[in-house]
């Protein structure tokens, strides 16, 4: 951590411009739609890329993107409640596997006779 801060350094909740961005989408029927996500935290958010391939690591290869800039990624996503725009998200859940091949059965656990105790 820095202890000295100087007049260029912008503080952590000021915007500072991204540049164009790799947005993801999820492809309509006529038209594009952006792809919102959460935060942990639950707080809807905007999501851009700096490169194609960042977007890819975190992703998948098969999602597809749009470019914008960053001003217009903010004007789209906060008529929707998202206020807040992620820049290069790296961490996310791994994706679900399913490993059974059939049903999955749970035994049942049943309580102790009390009748055979007390004898």
């Amino acid at each position: 951590m820095c202890l000295f801060q100087y007049d260029d350094d912008p503080e952590p909740e000021q915007r500072v411009p991204a540049g164009p961005l790799y947005v993801p989408v999820r492809p309509g029927t006529a038209e594009v739609v952006v792809r919102l996500f959460r935060t942990p935290l639950g707080v809807r958010t905007a999501v851009g890329y700096t490169t194609p391939d960042q977007l890819t690591a975190t992703l998948g290869a098969a999602q597809p993107w749009i470019r914008l800039s960053e001003s217009a990624l903010r004007a789209m996503a906060e008529p929707l409640g998202a206020s807040l725009l992620t820049v290069d998200p790296t961490l996310t859940a791994p994706a679900v596997t399913s490993t059974a091949t059939g049903p999955v059965t749970v035994p049942v656990l049943r309580a102790p006779d009390t009748a055979a105790r007390t004898s």
